[in-house]
């Protein structure tokens, strides 16, 4: 008897792509662990915290932020239930315009999708400048601090360099990302490594090493506002603008949904990634916030342009009094400075993963100019690369409107799942059955508060050099979009494109 040919049996994020319509085309040998690092590189650990630290303890004081970060963890779990939902149901790279799409249905669905898309697409290519931008603040400390201190004629590296540096970044993630997945996947998981351990050992021995640690009443309890240095002095809205470095760090998990065309078993190993990134961030931010704020020497002094750091860079102050203060050397900070840079560099490099990913899923659709090109993939390593070099030369335009951009995009599918009928919708393994639509409620108006605060002036009083510029950048942007959908698009864009065809009325 001749044995039977055993047929491996097809993955099942595989089956339901092909339900929705779509072929196998990327590589899917991604794990849920490399998966997750992915994700968690693209929210990171210190990514978020750092540059926003400094002005959001200015506003109201350390219980404010510390106290922040736990409000804003709390709704930015609605957020991730209600995303890893959809992403068990629709496993494409796509994602979140994909989503929007099908869950608008037919008559709304073009236009939700095209909303959704370069509302992303926008936060993405933002994103990308915000972590190039930190990354060389950090890199700026760095050099200032090994060539000597503000006070000893260390070397603070000026625009031309600056700039320089910000560009160099984006350059090698561009150029990383163009080599086959599995080689960004092992660098994140380097990254994973790299955040966890890295992060234990800045959160333990900081406090440890100050020569002084604050009181848990004055981290806790402490409520201080500073009107004559932001200019702000109602007390809610010094509040409401302290909560901004937890918002701006706690989104980017939606990276482990981008990637589900690359991922096995992505409808039920995606909602486990995105809601594994939220867990990690959620405990370590809040450790790392409060390692920062107990190991404060002087408050006053962090802002003091003369200090060793110029003022420029509240964290790298505080690491420096901490271990100069013991050891009498700014080594130990230096270490750890470049600890926090390299987060920047893995969480840079995973959001141009993400990007490319969006680019590419939005070119197969058409719903980009030049689509043709931007959706070949290398044919080697099977990686959009066309897509990541498009997004390194146009990131620069819109930097100031990545959080709002990003989680703007959140609000689409997710407010589309809110009121769509129940019977239309396909749950996946991860379905939150009755509760699904009161928590979709709470992370759509939760995301529209978000996206309010993001636009509000941070200083007073308003000048051409305080004005946030966050709502021009956003307008315009917005603005041309729509207007681009109004005067042609519409009659075009369908939202996402089949490329199975359908044969005895299956896929």
């Amino acid at each position: 008897m001749e044995e039977a040919t055993q047929i491996p049996a097809m993955d099942t994020g595989e089956k339901r792509l092909n339900e929705l319509g779509y072929k196998q085309e990327l590589r899917r040998e991604m794990t849920l662990f490399k998966t997750l690092a992915i994700s968690f590189s693209t929210m990171t650990l210190f990514t978020g915290i750092t540059p926003l630290y400094g002005s959001s303890l200015q506003y109201a004081g350390p219980a404010s932020l510390v106290w922040g970060w736990v409000v804003v963890s709390f709704f930015t779990w609605f957020v991730g239930f209600a995303m890893a939902e959809i992403c068990s149901s629709f496993p494409t790279t796509g994602s979140l315009y994909f989503w929007a799409a099908h869950l608008a249905g037919p008559k709304w669905g073009p236009f939700a999708s095209w909303c959704c898309a370069w509302l992303e697409t926008i936060g993405l290519i933002a994103g990308i400048g915000t972590q190039a931008y930190a990354g060389s603040q950090t890199l700026q400390s760095i050099i200032l601090l090994c060539t000597g201190t503000n006070k000893d004629g260390g070397y603070f590296a000026p625009k031309w360099l600056f700039l320089c540096m910000y560009i160099g970044l984006t350059v090698i993630w561009a150029f990383l990302n163009t080599f086959a997945l599995e080689v960004i996947a092992f660098i994140d998981i380097i990254s994973i490594w790299w955040q966890v351990v890295g992060g234990l050992v800045i959160v333990i021995l900081v406090p440890l090493v100050a020569l002084t640690t604050q009181s848990a009443s004055y981290v806790f309890t402490n409520f201080d506002t500073a009107p004559e240095l932001t200019g702000v002095s109602s007390k809610p809205y010094a509040v409401i603008l302290s909560f901004l470095v937890s918002q701006y760090s706690l989104y980017g998990y939606d990276a482990a949904a981008h990637l589900t065309e690359e991922t096995r078993g992505a409808d039920k190993n995606g909602p486990i990634a995105i809601l594994s990134s939220i867990g990690i961030i959620s405990v370590f931010g809040w450790a790392y916030i409060l390692a920062l704020t107990f190991s404060i020497q002087d408050f006053s002094y962090l802002y003091d342009p003369t200090n060793e750091t110029a003022g420029a860079f509240v964290p790298a102050q505080i690491l420096y009094e901490a271990f100069h203060g013991r050891y009498h050397s700014g080594t130990g900070a230096i270490i750890l400075l470049f600890v926090i840079w390299g987060s920047f560099f893995f969480g840079g490099l995973s959001i141009t993963t993400s990007a490319a990913r969006v680019v590419y899923a939005l070119s197969r659709d058409k719903g980009i100019p030049f689509s043709s090109v931007w959706q070949k993939l290398h044919p080697k390593h099977k990686v959009p690369s066309n897509a990541v070099w498009l997004f390194n030369v146009v990131f620069t335009a819109i930097t100031s409107i990545c959080t709002i951009g990003w989680v703007g995009g959140y609000a689409v599918p997710i407010f589309a799942r809110m009121v769509m009928k129940e019977k239309n919708f396909k749950p996946g393994p991860f379905y939150l059955g009755k509760a699904s639509r009161p928590v979709c409620l709470v992370a759509f108006l939760w995301i529209c508060y978000t996206c309010s605060v993001f636009l509000l002036p941070t200083f007073y009083p308003i000048s051409w050099n305080t004005f946030n510029y966050a709502p021009v950048a956003l307008g315009v942007g917005l603005g041309l979009i729509m207007l681009w959908w109004v005067l042609d698009a519409r009659k075009w864009f369908r939202g996402p494109v089949r490329n199975i065809e359908v044969q005895n009325g299956k896929v």
